[in-house]
């Protein structure tokens, strides 16, 4: 089963990062958000890619282009122009990249890889977001209920710290730091689609996908939500980036299922 991953957009809160590369090649760590992606769906055998590219692609495509010399050890004889590999730290990844266009929306982006994925079911998922999702029980849930598509949906995390509060004398019992938010489920990308879903995106470049297509399928009875409780944090802001770092580099990045 091939796996989409949106990798096309501006990234215009990251002004100081995009203005250099797309937003999916940001890093935690020492490694791109696109590259943790990728090595969650691997973890579970999925390793067939295709990555909707958009905003300067050409970085994208030179990284996967130099990725098996940037992971490996190597000796260069400069006199006999000759590079010896010492060491292979290749993933086992097939990775197709397509130019979407530069302007493309959400939906188009996908509309264009159709060929490329033919009758078969497919993944998808933004090139921004990471968690612990299971996507062996979220394949497996896809297939039970055997509608065209599955969306992930979690709980955000809240804004703001709150406090519990005694009724009768106001007296605060404790801090909760940061708790889900309303008890609302919003999209995290995650989806797993069958072929049919092409269908909904009818207006071609323009179609958003979160709006018209997912907003019929859900209207026609196709679309089921996968609760997932644990883990997930989008990459939207610097501060975002940082807490993404500062988990990584403290070794409690729970998106590390591999």
């Amino acid at each position: 089963m091939k796996t989409l991953i949106l990798a096309g957009g501006f990234g215009t809160r990251f002004s100081e990062e995009t203005d250099l590369k797309p937003k999916p090649m940001i890093n935690i760590g020492n490694y791109p958000i696109l590259w943790h992606i990728l090595k969650i769906y691997s973890h579970y055998g999925y390793n067939d890619f295709v990555i909707l590219l958009g905003y300067k692609g050409y970085v994208i495509k030179e990284y996967f282009v130099n990725y098996f010399m940037h992971q490996s050890d190597i000796t260069i004889d400069i006199a006999k122009n000759e590079v010896q590999i010492l060491n292979n730290n290749a993933e086992p990844w097939k990775i197709t990249l397509i130019d979407t266009g530069v302007d493309t929306m959400t939906g188009g982006r996908i509309l264009r890889a159709k060929d490329i994925v033919g009758n078969e079911p497919f993944m998808l998922t933004y090139g921004d977001g990471v968690g612990d999702i299971n996507i062996k029980d979220l394949v497996q849930f896809h297939k039970n209920h055997g509608k065209a598509i599955t969306m992930t949906a979690v709980q955000p995390e809240g804004r703001f710290g709150s406090m519990d509060i005694k009724e009768n004398d106001s007296m605060v019992n404790s801090f909760i730091e940061k708790p889900k938010g309303d008890g609302s489920w919003i999209n995290s990308g995650f989806f797993v689609c069958e072929p049919k879903v092409f269908d909904y995106i009818t207006e071609g470049d323009t179609t958003i996908w979160e709006r018209a297509p997912l907003e019929n399928l859900s209207k026609d009875g196709e679309l089921f939500s996968y609760k997932h409780y644990n883990f997930w944090k989008p990459m939207d802001t610097l501060r975002d980036n940082k807490i993404l770092n500062d988990l990584w580099n403290s070794n409690q990045a729970q998106w590390k299922v591999w």
